[in-house]
């Protein structure tokens, strides 16, 4: 590692970064995917890296995550973002010191983005081989999704304006894992409020039947809604 340098009053000087795990729910079969890069140079050259860069002079720590996720995709796509947490293991970056600041993203299921040709999207629970400590850093976003997903609103930032409960059960079993019973989820989630009807149906199948009803979030901003709540598979 390279020897720490330190300015005219000895105090420590080092490279601080911004990087983004920006989730989304993808495919006919729905599975949680993450937003990654490949690295074109050493450290890590031809590996899969999360979206990062620099914190400038002036610059925010959200202002430079925004910034660098831009060079990926369209922010515009974001339904939600919060800080996720700092990393700051001397040996995280084998060029030099280097702290991280990471963020979660969302893009809801329903949006299409555009990314570059050397960006893509790979599921959470089979990533390619990543760079630095960021396979570690995507597991923490996967953490914090699901732990939010029994506390909170947060489900507004994956769905789409609005779904039926089996549209909106599949989203919830592919950011948990597991499975999620229908019935019970509209249960809670009508008992939280946060729940409302549109007065609209699915368009009627093939097979007849009456059409499933579709529902909205009542709230598009991030609500704690039930601080002892835990989703577990039954």
């Amino acid at each position: 590692m390279r020897t720490q340098l330190r300015d005219a009053e000895e105090v420590a000087v080092y490279r601080h970064e911004a990087l983004s795990v920006v989730l989304q729910i993808r495919g006919d079969s729905p599975q949680l995917m993450v937003l990654v890069a490949r690295r074109e140079h050493s450290p890590f050259q031809g590996l899969s890296a999360l979206p990062s860069g620099p914190l400038e002079p002036g610059e925010t720590l959200g202002a430079s995550a925004f910034r660098h996720l831009s060079e990926k995709m369209d922010i515009g796509a974001l339904s939600y973002m919060e800080q996720l947490g700092t990393r700051s293991d001397p040996r995280r970056d084998p060029s030099q010191r280097t702290v991280a600041t990471a963020y979660l993203g969302i893009v809801p299921a329903q949006v299409k983005t555009t990314i570059p040709s050397y960006a893509h999207w790979v599921p959470v629970n089979n990533l390619p081989q990543m760079a630095y400590d960021h396979a570690d850093i995507i597991s923490e976003g996967v953490d914090r999704l699901r732990a939010k997903l029994s506390y909170t609103n947060i489900a507004f930032a994956l769905a789409p304006p609005d779904f039926t409960m089996a549209e909106l059960t599949h989203l919830y079993q592919a950011a948990l894992g597991h499975e999620v019973s229908p019935t019970n989820l509209q249960r809670v989630l009508s008992r939280r409020g946060q729940l409302a009807p549109t007065g609209q149906r699915k368009a009627p199948g093939t097979k007849g039947g009456r059409p499933a009803r579709r529902f909205r979030f009542t709230n598009h901003c991030l609500q704690v809604t039930d601080p002892f709540a835990i989703l577990r598979p039954s």
